[in-house]
Parts: structure tokens; sequence; C-alpha cells
């Protein structure tokens, strides 16, 4: 690869990859702010309202975000809805993601025992509450792993928004390739580009991983300290009214 090509390939590639970058990150925010709710409609006893969340799912899950991508950008125009390049990439990879990450957060919940929930109701809690002080702290360090997953399939699964017009990492790529015909050396530096963010995902979520970890072993002490003092307490007022 000779220097006057690699001066004018970096830079595009550098704008399509902050651009992937971006579009990643809505979906990931956005997805996870759409996600929850349908999540806990998903978890609800009323028809009503875990009917339509999971129709959303089943069919978002079950179709192709490639023909999510052309609904929205070459579909809607036919009802009188047309939106740029950039709303509709945004808008089909966030609406695609919050079926897969309320999923995420669906089974999150569901791996917490069903008594931390009884027990935070008993206390008065409403099931909001509940689940804001009691089951999502609980759920969150579970979710890691798998949502550090969807990230790294969102980054790459952005590649498709190139096929609307997009101007990411890999129309960039493209561009260079009409004007270059070197397709070799442009392909392999924009795949290092992708493995470059792919990494940071993976370093990020792992990091946090760890951090969540070492929070979670931090507590036991405490709460082993407190259960005991507990058990002291009862095992001493047992003992005064004769029980033991």
């Amino acid at each position: 690869m000779d220097v006057l090509l690699i001066a004018r390939l970096v830079p595009v590639l550098l704008k399509g990859a902050a651009m992937t970058m971006e579009l990643t990150c809505l979906a990931v925010v956005l997805g996870t702010a759409l996600g929850l709710p349908i999540a806990l409609a998903r978890l609800s006893r009323h028809p009503l309202v875990r009917g339509p969340a999971s129709l959303y799912t089943w069919s978002v899950r079950g179709t192709p975000l490639l023909m999510q991508l052309f609904l929205i950008y070459y579909g809607l125009p036919q009802v009188g809805i047309t939106l740029d390049p950039f709303p509709a990439a945004a808008l089909g990879m966030t609406l695609n993601a919050a079926a897969y990450i309320a999923e995420i957060l669906r089974g999150g919940i569901l791996s917490i025992d069903r008594g931390q929930m009884e027990a935070a109701r008993s206390l008065g809690m409403s099931y909001l509450q509940a689940m804001r002080w009691v089951i999502l702290p609980q759920a969150v360090p579970r979710i890691i792993p798998p949502m550090g997953n969807e990230a790294i399939a969102r980054l790459k699964d952005s590649s498709l928004v190139s096929t609307i017009a997009m101007v990411d990492l890999m129309r960039a790529a493209q561009q260079m390739i009409a004007t270059t015909f070197r397709p070799l050396e442009i392909f392999f530096a924009a795949g290092l580009f992708y493995l470059a963010m792919t990494t940071a995902f993976t370093v990020l979520f792992g990091s946090w991983e760890r951090r969540l970890a070492e929070r979670g072993q931090a507590r036991v002490p405490a709460t082993a300290r407190l259960r005991s003092a507990l058990g002291r307490a009862l095992a001493g007022l047992a003992s005064v009214r004769g029980i033991w």
C-alpha cells in the first residue's frame, strides 16, 4: 500500500468509522430506553399489555434488519413519510435493537428469585419501585455480558446502512474503491477499523463487568456481618423469652 493511498484512505475511513460509532451508540442507548418498557410489558400478566410487546419482539426479531431499513427508507415515502439516510438508519437500528435488548432485560429480570419481588412488595413498594430499587440493581451485573455482545453485533450490523446511501465506514470504503480500484487494501483497512471499534466495546463492557463484580464482593462482608448481628440479636431475644 503506497503512502499516497494511505494519506487518502485514513481520513475518509476515519470519518466513516465515526459515523458508524455514532449510529451504534444511538441504537444501543435508545434501544435500551425503548427495550426496558417492552421487557416489563412482556412480563405483565395482562394480555392487552403483554400481547403487543410480544408481537413487536416476534416480528422484529423474525425479519432481517436489511428489510426493515428498506421498509423505512424506501417504503415510508409511499405513505408520505420521507426520511434522510441518517434518521432512517438511526430509526431502523434503534427499533431493531430494542427488540433484542428487551429480551436480554427480560431474561435478566427473570433470573432474579421471585422472593425478592415478594419481599419488596411486602415492604409497601409498588411494582415499579420494586423493579427500580430491588430487581434491576441485581439484574444489571447479569445482563452486562449479553449487552456487550449486543453492542458488538449492532456495530457490525451497522454496515447494512450503506445500502440506503448512509455514508458509514462500509460506504466510505466502497466509495474509495470506486475511485482507486484497490479493494484488497481498502477492505483490509476497513476491517482493521471495525476490529478496533469492537475491541473498544469489549474492553469497555469487560471493565464495567469487573467493576460491578468487585462492588458485589465488597457488599458481601457487610451483608454477612449484618445477618450475623441480626442472628445474635434474635438468639438473645429467644433465650430471654425462654424459647431456647
